[in-house]
């Protein structure tokens, strides 16, 4: 019985966390539009605040599910970098059904997530 409440707790943990990310997203997505738009940035500019982008809302979805966890901080951290490209690489999917990066972008993606997050976690 009580373990099975600290796997709710850990669920609960873990989703609150990776809205946070989202809320990061979120935010600094509409940083960089609003930097499109006034400075005309170039693609490899707009490609580095994407990595920029990713790489900060794992981190701060660790952060907060480590602090929260307060044990295997990076391993969770790693869990939300995961689950949060996970969600990314599904609504890539359905937006563009059929238009998928290659293969190397998709793990080059998976392994920022996954660093930011585990990060993010260690310094919770």
């Amino acid at each position: 019985m009580d373990q099975s409440k600290s796997r709710i707790q850990t669920i609960k943990n873990l989703l609150g966390a990776l809205l946070c990310s989202w809320v990061v997203t979120a935010v600094l997505l509409l940083v960089l539009a609003l930097l499109l738009w006034k400075l005309n940035l170039k693609e490899g500019q707009i490609s580095v605040g994407i990595t920029v982008t990713y790489l900060l809302s794992c981190f701060a979805g660790g952060w907060v599910l480590g602090r929260r966890t307060q044990k295997r901080k990076f391993l969770f951290g790693l869990l939300l970098g995961v689950c949060y490209f996970l969600l990314l690489l599904a609504i890539s999917m359905i937006a563009h059904p059929g238009g998928l990066p290659q293969l190397r972008e998709i793990l080059t993606s998976l392994a920022l997530c996954a660093a930011g997050g585990m990060a993010g976690g260690m310094l919770s």
